[in-house]
């Protein structure tokens, strides 16, 4: 009794005094209310530069009109040819990088022995560290060059090749974070299945993935939300050419490599053709939210549900 009493005592006493505890949470605090303003400066400049472009330009040319040509003469705002190119080199991305990456966490979490494991995870992560200007111009040096030789007409600047590489990058995103929800699943789940005579690989893909979807759908929501996000690769290698089209061989250009191109300086400040940027920026803000608030539900719904 004496013992237990001497232990809470000095355990007590190591205990941070209440001063240094009210300076640690107003430390914590002006981190958060940082973050919160930063958050609320940028919807501040995307809200007020886009309402400015907004009355100059109809909602309905920029929701339903198929061309974007803000900076030749005959000037057209359709939305569509970015979003387009958008979504075609984001989609070959996670065509190529969804497979991979969730093959690459289940072998990793469920068949690799730990000391492969822990070679390979990292080695894996360190795509992550690439600087994406090199993704970029390795895209346009070698890899279209490369599919040039296999693709009938594929086209020096095109949405296949940067898609590929897109894909290449979020690998380690879908992975390691796979990874880490798949290994993160109680054992007894595993044990539970093999009692009742499941195989490994039936044990896997009917307990285990279902018991780690809402971990593994937050890694693909990641992923595909720096892909479309993703700037430098689509513009080096995409191409600087707004079109609506399906077809990956010819040139495309991407929300954020229009808002490159026209942030180079040779667009004055506070024209129509400046505030073009801040209308495509707030449409990606937009879309990406949106993705995120359908997963985070998707999420809820099928947390620990098996």
């Amino acid at each position: 009794m004496n013992l237990g009493l001497g232990l809470t005592r000095k355990l007590a006493g190591r205990r941070a005094t209440p001063p240094v505890e009210s300076i640690i949470r107003l430390f914590l605090l002006g981190f958060g209310v940082i973050s919160v303003i930063t958050t609320v400066g940028i919807i501040y400049v995307l809200a007020a530069e886009t309402f400015l472009f907004f009355s100059d330009v109809s909602l309905a040319d920029f929701l339903f009109d198929t061309e974007w040509t803000p900076l030749f003469a005959d000037k057209h705002f359709g939305i569509w040819p970015l979003l387009g190119g958008t979504f075609l080199s984001s989609f070959i991305a996670a065509l190529f990088a969804l497979p991979l990456g969730l093959l690459g966490a289940i072998y990793l979490s469920e068949f690799a022995p730990e000391r492969i494991r822990k070679i390979v995870k990292p080695m894996v992560e360190l795509l992550a560290g690439i600087p994406t200007v090199v993704y970029g111009y390795f895209a346009l040096v070698f890899l279209t060059p490369a599919l040039q030789n296999v693709v009938p007409d594929l086209s020096g600047f095109n949405a296949l090749s940067p898609g590929i590489i897109i894909g290449i990058m979020i690998i380690p995103t879908i992975a390691s974070l796979s990874e880490d929800a798949i290994y993160a699943v109680p054992v007894n789940l595993r044990e539970g299945a093999y009692a009742l005579g499941a195989s490994r690989l039936s044990t896997v893909f009917h307990v285990v993935l279902p018991a780690a979807r809402s971990g593994i759908l937050a890694s693909v929501t990641l992923a595909v939300s720096r892909a479309i996000g993703e700037t430098m690769v689509v513009a080096i290698a995409a191409g600087q050419q707004p079109r609506l089209t399906l077809d990956p061989r010819v040139p495309i250009e991407t929300m954020t490599a229009y808002i490159v191109k026209v942030s180079m300086g040779d667009t004055p400040t506070g024209t129509l053709e400046y505030r073009t940027i801040f209308a495509v920026g707030a449409t990606l803000f937009l879309l990406t939210l949106v993705m995120n608030v359908i997963t985070q539900r998707f999420a809820r719904k099928y947390r620990g549900v098996v």
